[in-house]
């Protein structure tokens, strides 16, 4: 038996029998914002207007209400190790692109540049060099850059941004710039942080480099080893931030603040020094270790031809005075009276024309 037709809406959306169209699905309302989540990771928070702070550390929803209220202000909002939770609710506040929100909250991103919209979202590493320990302290640092706000989200150790902060609150003139000014000044701080790593790398090569070719007989293998793993890891946090710092100064399309690009230039001049500066030392590096590998390679054969050479010496006197160990009766010289000193004479004068013979040829 053939069912009735079924006159009620599709799952495909498409109308029914009776011409009504189905009724939309309601859009699940997103959470509301956890000002808590937000404020336990926030390191600073405030409002500029005209270039002036506003007050002092204010919550999150307050600074955004009073940044659109401001004629010519913007938020500046700083955090560090945030929670999922709080850059979840940083995304809904200021309708972040999921995709930067995804980002923001795993680390271990590698340096890039992305646009939504009007946003700029940049993900640079940090670098700090431990000299102490001879350690390159890696962290990870993400800007997002809006019309009316910017936003740094600090992951791990590494460039503090209070004393900046600091510093541009005095400077008035700098942050009537807007955040593009705040967004140069971030940039070039960390870029700074870079040349102060590589003074601190090039100081411990050349000790390694003076160590090895030196007349000390010490193998400093480890500690080359050591270093080269350091400054692979820079390496690693310079070269990439290379494109997206200049795709930031030469794409016109992309929505950087009017006047910032000189800076930005500024900066991407020293970023592509430092990038060449570490490629330079990883290649002093490996020259330093194959020399290393090559005197200890000549050191062992120069050992071996010194072991070779005395073992020669001492074979005359084993052999002649195992010779006269044997006990027969009918040895030489064995009834004169100078036999004894004579044998030891020959025997010591052959044992220094043979030190005399190895030591002209070097192996002594």
């Amino acid at each position: 038996m053939r069912r009735p037709p079924n006159h009620a809406s599709t799952r495909d959306g498409r109308a029914d029998r009776s011409g009504r169209q189905p009724e939309a699905p309601e859009a699940p309302e997103a959470p509301p914002v956890d000002p808590q989540a937000v404020d336990a990771a926030l390191t600073d928070c405030a409002v500029y207007d005209k270039g002036e702070r506003k007050g002092g550390t204010l919550p999150l929803t307050q600074a955004i209400d009073r940044a659109h209220e401001a004629d010519d202000g913007f938020v500046w909002i700083g955090l560090h190790d945030p929670e999922p939770a709080a850059v979840e609710a940083l995304g809904r506040q200021f309708s972040l692109h999921p995709l930067v929100v995804e980002d923001a909250i795993v680390a271990h991103q590698r340096p890039k540049l992305e646009r939504h919209g009007e946003l700029l979202f940049l993900v640079m590493k940090t670098a700090e060099y431990v000299d102490a320990e001879e350690r390159v302290e890696i962290g990870e640092l993400m800007l997002i850059l809006g019309p009316k706000f910017v936003v740094s989200i600090r992951h791990g150790e590494g460039v503090s941004l209070h004393e900046l902060r600091e510093q541009l609150d005095h400077d008035q003139a700098r942050m009537e710039r807007g955040p593009g000014a705040v967004f140069h000044a971030i940039v070039d701080r960390v870029v700074d942080e870079y040349a102060d790593v590589l003074e601190g790398l090039v100081t411990d090569v050349d000790q390694v480099e003076e160590t090895v070719f030196s007349a000390e007989r010490k193998n400093p293998t480890e500690r080359i080893y050591r270093l080269k793993r350091e400054v692979i890891a820079f390496k690693k946090a310079v070269g990439p931030l290379v494109n997206p710092m200049t795709r930031l100064v030469e794409d016109e399309t992309l929505p950087v603040p009017e006047g910032a690009r000189p800076y930005l230039r500024d900066v991407l001049d020293h970023l592509t020094r430092d990038a060449d500066a570490v490629n330079s030392l990883d290649d002093i590096l490996s020259g330093v270790l194959d020399a290393n590998l090559a005197q200890i390679s000549i050191r062992q054969n120069e050992d071996a031809r010194k072991i070779s050479a005395w073992a020669a010496i001492a074979v005359v006197p084993t052999m002649i005075f195992g010779l006269y160990g044997m006990n027969f009766e009918h040895m030489p010289e064995l009834k004169w009276d100078l036999g004894y000193p004579a044998v030891l004479v020959c025997t010591l004068t052959v044992c220094l024309l043979l030190y005399r013979r190895l030591r002209r040829a070097g192996w002594l």
